[in-house]
């Protein structure tokens, strides 16, 4: 598949808001999103197609050494072609060199995406209880650390 990662810019909005509603049943705006280009601790990467379209994208919080990577999204028609391998590659290289550590949550029923986090050396550390709606299921926290 053709793409490369890109951060993310204001062109990138609507497709990425489009991606959300797509994806995930409590999706963030495309104001929400957009108030990420002007927060000094947030990095948002987008997998861009030839065209310039949307084809997945993540988002990336640091506070001092610690990561908390939010939603990874790739189309439908996208997936299983390295886009979401390429983006926790990235963040977690970055890790490798500036944090700590770096977590995430995720659905219990998303095995594709445990197994990809999995691959990148996170491990369950933990579960909240009913965290997600629609339907009503447990998150997995992962974790990936790094000696320091």
């Amino acid at each position: 598949m053709d793409y490369r990662l890109v951060p993310m810019d204001r062109s990138h909005l609507a497709g990425i808001a489009a991606l959300e509603r797509t994806c995930f049943s409590h999706p963030w705006s495309e104001a929400m999103l957009e108030e990420e280009l002007y927060n000094d601790s947030a990095c948002f990467l987008v997998a861009e197609g030839p065209e310039g379209e949307v084809l997945g994208y993540a988002g990336l919080h640091v506070v001092l050494d610690e990561g908390y990577i939010d939603n990874v999204a790739v189309d439908p028609a996208c997936r299983r072609q390295g886009i979401a391998d390429a983006l926790i590659d990235t963040f977690t290289r970055f890790g490798a060199e500036k944090l700590a550590f770096l977590t995430l949550e995720v659905r219990e029923s998303n095995l594709p995406a445990v197994s990809l986090y999995e691959k990148h050396g996170f491990y369950e550390t933990g579960r909240r209880k009913g965290y997600y709606d629609d339907p009503k299921e447990d998150a997995i926290l992962m974790t990936r650390e790094w000696d320091r």
